[in-house]
């Protein structure tokens, strides 16, 4: 495992170290505005594999993306209905994950067989600039494995992962706090599956 210390001066060299790492299949593990998240690319099917196992997750839960621009979306889903639109120009980016009809060419280690795509911008963050960097969808899940809390720092991760992660951005302590909210808008009425850092009250306003 590279591990690499994340400083002011040294961002755009970071940037490229992971975004080539992503595109080789390799495992990185990266600050997000929470915890630390592990990313493959999204359409690489060993990688998605290695990291399921290696988390020990569930193959009936879904693994979430995130994505640096809205542009990116047709990559990933058919559509984007109405109820979407307004909640991603207020809440994008941001912790509110949305739940997209997927296309059919998607992996099963991303949409659990659910049919389903779960994605979100990242707020400000390590995270946020890998994705704009990417210009391609790759995880975002956790740096844990499953049922056990997720890492906020570095040494934490390698607690967890030693050598199976393949690259790491060492970004100091993250902030913690409350996951994202997830919101499905594949129907008619939005539905929310999980309340997190936003508040029920403040989507169904808008």
């Amino acid at each position: 495992m590279l591990s690499i210390k994340l400083t002011k001066n040294n961002l755009e060299q970071v940037l490229y170290r992971a975004v080539e790492a992503l595109r080789k299949g390799n495992i990185v593990a990266y600050p997000t505005e929470t915890f630390y998240g592990l990313g493959v690319k999204f359409d690489m099917e060993d990688p998605l594999k290695k990291l399921y196992d290696m988390k020990k997750r569930p193959k009936e839960k879904a693994m979430p993306l995130i994505i640096g621009d809205k542009q990116l979306l047709p990559i990933l889903t058919e559509s984007v209905n109405s109820l979407a639109i307004p909640l991603m120009e207020k809440f994008w980016p941001g912790p509110l994950t949305l739940i997209f009809q997927a296309k059919n060419n998607l992996s099963e280690y991303i949409t659990a067989g659910t049919h389903k795509i779960a994605v979100r911008i990242p707020g400000e963050s390590f995270a946020l600039y890998l994705a704009k960097a990417a210009l391609f969808p790759f995880t975002a899940t956790s740096a844990n494995l499953s049922g056990i809390p997720p890492a906020q720092d570095a040494d934490t991760v390698i607690r967890y992962f030693g050598d199976k992660i393949d690259l790491l951005i060492d970004g100091g302590t993250t902030a913690g706090g409350l996951p994202s909210t997830i919101v499905d808008v594949t129907g008619r009425k939005i539905k929310i599956l999980r309340e997190g850092a936003i508040r029920k009250e403040l989507l169904l306003k808008i």
